[in-house]
């Protein structure tokens, strides 16, 4: 009778329990980009994906899809896809602390694109060859990639962004310096005087995309006007690098991808603080992920 009591005085009314299963395969379609590309992975029909989707949605009695090209995933869904990232870490502890053995575990991180290009790669090599999982790099601008955390896309992210997202944690990285670069023949042309407020505002400056307002900042900090130059625009750490080195313009450039063929057009850095944020589970494998971000990011950032 004691036990009955407690049984019903814990039990929430109306609650319902999300199969693993089900999870999973919400998270494999929106990762995928369409319930066949997810049939293909999860190694069942197509037919079978819509089934589970189509289960839950009515279990849940929401649409945690959007059936667009690539499928994306509604509000409802991204909380799906959050959990069933978390199931799958927490599997894996599991099963390593029960001496079972397992499955490999998908680990999606967004990094932004300069640690990627810098500093990031060597400590996620050395825990891959530790540990049985398959990572995916989500490259975005260190303003960008705390989205993809929140979504569910990523289950930890290298942000700029310092307050905790709801469910995660945050420790500070260090923070990447960059300094104003250019060749000497872009310098003789375009600011034979020196990098005045006034020359800065004709010389072609290279931006990363239009979401990358790093140059702007330094402008405007130096008394120039950010909207004044002419810009170029190239999504990428190296070949940004090389537009540069190429003459087309000035940038802001990580001073681990500075060169000899650059000099700098004023000796004055900007610094960019980074951090490491994560969903909040007591996991051994994201303990482990912890430790190598940090001791790596230790040597490489300021």
């Amino acid at each position: 009778m004691f036990l009955h009591h407690m049984k019903h005085r814990f039990r929430y009314p109306g609650a319902m329990r999300i199969a693993p299963e089900l999870a999973e395969t919400v998270a494999a379609v929106v990762d995928a980009g369409s319930l066949e590309l997810a049939a293909v992975d999860l190694r069942i029909s197509p037919s079978a994906v819509s089934q589970r989707l189509r289960a839950l949605e009515s279990q849940l009695g929401r649409v945690l899809v959007v059936r667009s090209r690539p499928v994306r995933a509604t509000a409802a869904g991204e909380a799906v896809v959050r959990l069933a990232r978390q199931y799958a870490v927490l599997e894996h502890d599991a099963a390593r602390e029960l001496g079972l053995g397992g499955t490999r575990v998908p680990l999606p991180l967004a990094v932004n694109a300069d640690s990627l290009a810098t500093w990031i790669l060597r400590p996620l090599a050395d825990f891959a060859a530790r540990h049985p999982v398959d990572l995916e790099l989500l490259r975005d601008d260190q303003d960008a990639t705390a989205q993809m955390l929140a979504s569910g896309t990523a289950i930890g992210a290298v942000t700029s962004q310092d307050e905790p997202l709801a469910g995660c944690v945050v420790v500070p990285l260090g923070s990447m310096r960059y300094q104003a670069c250019a060749t000497p023949g872009y310098v003789r042309r375009w600011l034979p005087d020196g990098a005045t407020p006034e020359a800065l505002g004709d010389a072609p400056v290279i931006e990363f995309d239009r979401r990358d307002d790093l140059q702007s900042r330094w402008l405007a900090a130096r008394g120039a006007d950010p909207a004044r130059p002419p810009r170029h625009y190239i999504p990428g750490s190296q070949d940004f690098v090389r537009a540069v080195e190429a003459g087309m313009g000035w940038g802001l450039v990580p001073e681990q991808m500075s060169s000899a063929r650059l000099v700098r057009i004023r000796d004055e850095p900007i610094t960019v603080p980074l951090f490491w944020q994560r969903r909040h589970l007591r996991s051994p494998l994201l303990e482990a992920l912890d430790e190598a971000l940090l001791g790596a990011a230790a040597a490489a950032l300021a």
